[in-house]
Parts: structure tokens; C-alpha cells; sequence
């Protein structure tokens, strides 16, 4: 057996020792998640969603580029692990606590290995990663810091985070776009941004889950304090395919709905 076949095999059945101690979340009902895991996945992968094919995968491409052991948090259906696959990691593996997300992307395979587990209890030992991707996972987590420190936990020391949000300026709660027929004017309305959200929205009839509004600084200093310093940046302006949806959409073109952080695990003092 080749080394990173080894290592594959080691995490990976780490990963299964721990599934069983998996505690009720604490910010979701899980039943909500499991229930609409179908929803996601036929109306956000394998190339129905505008938004990823266009934006998030080429991105993700771009900062996992050349990364051999890649973790993939809240994977679902496993689309980003698949990616960094495909782009040469040698060792991916993905996690997330929905069963029926995890169903779906063993299904698809592609070559990682899944796990079920929270994002603040990664069954993995130090240092096992140099790159950790999470995508669209931190806005339904009710206490995103000890999931952060154990990202920098598995982080080895100059690995990459790649980090996707939705913008939370830009898209906090009752953020949208404003139609004033009195002022004859339009312009989009940023909700109250400073104050901790949290919420059941739902997104289509019947789809509902729970979303958690939080400030920037609240992630960046959650992550300096994991030791994760931010190199890198992204608010890139939403992609032709999701204009082209709807005339209002396109209307909101210079707003931003994606923010994506890029940071590097720092060497911890000695």
C-alpha cells in the first residue's frame, strides 16, 4: 500500500471511530437538513446552480490548486471534494453530519472519502490537512469559533483555508433591493448589519432552514485567534448566469453576494 493510501485509510477510519458520538446540533433541528438534502442537490450541483458552476468552482479550483490533503467541511453532496480530486489532491475527504447528503455523494463518488461529523469536532488528529475548504456552511452554524479552531487545529502549519460566505454586509437580514416611487430613486438597503441574527427562512414552499447573520469581524478575529492569517480576499460581482435569471437580479449587478477569505494556518509560537 502506497503512502497515501495509508494515510487515506488511517483518516478515514479515524473519521468512522468518531461518527457515533456525533451530539444533536445545537443550532438546527437535524431532521430539517435531512428532509431537504434532495432540494440542494438537484437545485445546487452537478451543474444546476449558476452561482457555483460560474463562480465557486473556478475559485475553489483556483486557491486549492496544487494542495495534496484537502478537507472539504459541510460537504453535502461532496461537489467541492470531487473538484479538489480531479485537480490532483492526492488525499480528499469530506464531512458533514446529514446522512442523506452523505448518501448522495458516496452515489456520485469521484474519489474522496466521506465522514459524518460537525464542523466543531473534526474526528481527525493535528495537522492533517494543507488545505481546508468550507463553502456556504458557517451562515447555519450557531457558535462558528470552536468550529474555526478546529479547522486551524487539522490546518498544518502554512495550509490554506478557503473560506466561502454569503456577503454578510451586503446580504445581512432584510438587505435588498429598494424600488422608491415617492424619491423616484432605487438602491439596495443593507438590513442591520451589526446585530446577531438568527432565523428559519424559507427558501422555496415548504424548504425551510435555518440561516445565522453574524458581522465580518466576527469571523476575522475568530480566525486570528485559531491562528489563520488572511491573505486573500474575494467579493467577486455576482455571475451572467444568476443575472440572467430575472430583470431584478440583474438590476443588483454591482452587489455582491459571495465573500471568500484565504488564509494560511501561521506556525504556532514556540
Amino acid at each position: 500500500m502506497s503512502g497515501a493510501s495509508e494515510e487515506r485509510s488511517e483518516l478515514a477510519g479515524a473519521a468512522s471511530d468518531r461518527e457515533a458520538g456525533i451530539p444533536p446540533s445545537s443550532e438546527r433541528d437535524p431532521e430539517l437538513w435531512e428532509r431537504n438534502a434532495s432540494w440542494w442537490q438537484d437545485g445546487f450541483t452537478d451543474g444546476a446552480d449558476p452561482e457555483y458552476e460560474e463562480q465557486i468552482l473556478p475559485l475553489a479550483r483556483e486557491y486549492l490548486a496544487g494542495a495534496q490533503r484537502v478537507l472539504d467541511v459541510g460537504t453535502g453532496e461532496g461537489q467541492l471534494a470531487r473538484l479538489a480530486v480531479k485537480e490532483g489532491a492526492a488525499l480528499v475527504v469530506g464531512v458533514d453530519p446529514t446522512r442523506a447528503q452523505l448518501r448522495v455523494a458516496r452515489e456520485r463518488s469521484g474519489g474522496p472519502c466521506y465522514a459524518r461529523a460537525n464542523a466543531d469536532a473534526l474526528p481527525f488528529p493535528d495537522a492533517a490537512f494543507d488545505a481546508v475548504v468550507v463553502c456556504l456552511v458557517f451562515e447555519h452554524i450557531a457558535d462558528h469559533v470552536p468550529a474555526i479552531r478546529e479547522i486551524g487545529r487539522v490546518l498544518a502549519p502554512g495550509g490554506r483555508f478557503v473560506f466561502f460566505l454569503n456577503h454578510p454586509l451586503l446580504q445581512a437580514p432584510n438587505s435588498g433591493w429598494v424600488i422608491d416611487h415617492v424619491l423616484d430613486e432605487e438602491y439596495w438597503r443593507i438590513g442591520p448589519y451589526l446585530i446577531e441574527d438568527v432565523a428559519l427562512e424559507e427558501l422555496a414552499p415548504g424548504v425551510l432552514l435555518p440561516f445565522v447573520h453574524r458581522p465580518v469581524s466576527q469571523y476575522v478575529n475568530a480566525m486570528a485567534d485559531a491562528g489563520l492569517l488572511i491573505e486573500r480576499m474575494e467579493e467577486p460581482a455576482p455571475p451572467e448566469g444568476f443575472l440572467a435569471k430575472a430583470d431584478e437580479y440583474r438590476a443588483a449587478a454591482s452587489i455582491p453576494r459571495l465573500l471568500l477569505l484565504v488564509a494560511r494556518a501561521v506556525e504556532p509560537d514556540r
